[in-house]
């Protein structure tokens, strides 16, 4: 009697202890891959996205009744409920958004998946994880190819990246389809969108010559944001953080959720601030974001509207290597060469600084500068093969930076000379600014055929 009830006990406790596997396909109705969609368990929360062949693999899951939910942007949220008991195999089709949400962004700008490029998604399961205040680089700083900067050290105020090499002059950014690159420089300025991808519904990176039509040429990449969709329930979140340097993060986002099956409205505020891992590289980050939509059978308008606010300390100049690793003679050379480090002060200031050196010494030697973007995007469906999609845009800055420059000619300001008594003065240190004000606007648009295994876009 025993021997029989510790067998019981033992086969129970192996089926309790029993693991298994749950693997599945996305795909879209036309038999798409869906790369990138989010399947989840609904109990736990946790996870995973679909791989490049639109395959996924939940392991360890212990038998029972399971709940799956399976998302993808532009596309009706699925649910399937499960019963584990052996390993599991799914094909899961989701069916297209009727409120177009994947249409906000001109379709032309996006790779798909017989696209013949390399190319990358992050969704918005993906950014939440890694978005911990930082500029949008840092966030993409594990994609491949991806090499990201940081100025201040902490991921936040000046930040950029590299894509398989290229600078930011390379690399294409859209965002909704309408281009961000400065037009004078070709650049993004990421300091300029404070806590942008608390506002990003996902993003792909193109590596090599993009698809997009838009913007400076993308020699290099192509970096393609989409923000927030529509979403049909009501939320709100507040979210505060406070890490390394002084570094604290406060965001507070609202969502009226869909409103009579038509509209939507989402706001977000944000403040940022830190002291940097570099010395007197500080950064006091403001932004907001706002955008309100209408939702038709086969019409969608929708506006958005954001901007950000900085002051940030400059720390532009690299640390010497000497100073890195405290060689005292290679140190002594550099002071040496002169240059740069000519003055006492300088020679000061590298002899006694650490590896949180920064050449500027000024407090105050600063950007100060205020941009925010307008944008309008239609898009109507024509036919069941035929849609177009527009955008009207508008970006303005304005703003200065501010720095201390030694011995400047007082001509160079037409400035005339100063004398005093038998002394002539015609250089001095000064303080000066330097104001910018830009005026960016245009008009997007495309022609978008899909047919049997026919697509085109104009």
């Amino acid at each position: 009697m025993k021997i029989a009830f510790s067998a019981c006990l033992l086969v129970c406790c192996l089926i309790s202890n029993s693991q298994y596997r749950i693997e599945g396909k996305v795909m879209s109705p036309k038999d798409e891959n869906l790369i990138g969609a989010t399947v989840k368990l609904i109990k736990n929360q946790s996870g995973t996205v679909t791989d490049g062949n639109g395959e996924f693999t939940l392991e360890n899951i212990s038998p029972g009744q399971l709940d799956l939910e399976i998302s993808y942007v532009g596309f009706e949220t699925a649910y399937r409920s499960i019963n584990v008991s052996e390993n599991v195999i799914l094909s899961i089709r989701l069916e297209e958004s009727l409120l177009l949400d994947r249409e906000v962004f001109v379709y032309a700008t996006r790779a798909q998946e017989k696209t013949p490029m390399t190319y990358s998604e992050m969704g918005s399961d993906k950014i939440a994880e890694r978005n911990l205040g930082q500029d949008l680089p840092i966030l993409m700083n594990f994609q491949p190819s991806v090499v990201t900067t940081s100025d201040a050290g902490g991921g936040i105020g000046y930040t950029g990246m590299r894509i398989r090499g290229s600078d930011a002059t390379r690399i294409n950014v859209t965002i909704n389809g309408i281009p961000v690159n400065d037009s004078e420089s070709h650049g993004v300025f990421w300091v300029n969108m404070p806590d942008f991808s608390s506002s990003v519904q996902s993003l792909q990176i193109q590596r090599g010559v993009g698809t997009s039509s838009n913007g400076a040429a993308a020699f290099g990449a192509t970096v393609n944001l989409q923000t927030s969709g529509v979403s049909r329930e009501a939320s709100g979140e507040v979210i505060s953080g406070i890490g390394s340097f002084n570094t604290r993060r406060n965001t507070v986002k609202l969502n009226t959720g869909l409103i009579k099956d038509r509209f939507n409205l989402e706001g977000r505020l944000s403040s940022i601030s830190s002291d940097g891992y570099i010395d007197r590289s500080g950064s006091d980050l403001k932004s907001y974001y706002l955008s309100g939509g209408f939702y038709g059978d086969k019409t969608l308008i929708k506006a958005v509207v954001f901007g950000g606010k900085e002051v940030t300390q400059q720390a532009w100049y690299g640390t010497p290597e000497a100073r890195l690793s405290g060689d005292s003679d290679a140190l002594q050379s550099v002071i040496d060469l002169g240059g740069e480090y000519g003055s006492a002060e300088q020679v000061d200031n590298l002899l006694n600084s650490d590896r949180r050196f920064n050449y500027y010494l000024y407090d105050n030697e600063v950007d100060n500068y205020q941009q925010d973007h307008y944008q309008l995007l239609i898009n109507q469906e024509i036919s069941q093969s035929l849609d177009f999609s527009g955008a009207l845009h508008y970006t303005y800055g304005r703003g200065y930076f501010e720095q201390f420059r030694e011995n400047d000619e007082l001509a160079s300001y037409q400035l005339p000379d100063v004398v005093i008594g038998d002394s002539t003065i015609t250089n001095s240190d000064v303080v000066r600014r330097r104001w910018l004000d830009n005026d960016f606007y245009g008009f997007t648009y495309g022609f978008n055929y899909s047919k049997d295994n026919l697509e085109e876009s104009l």
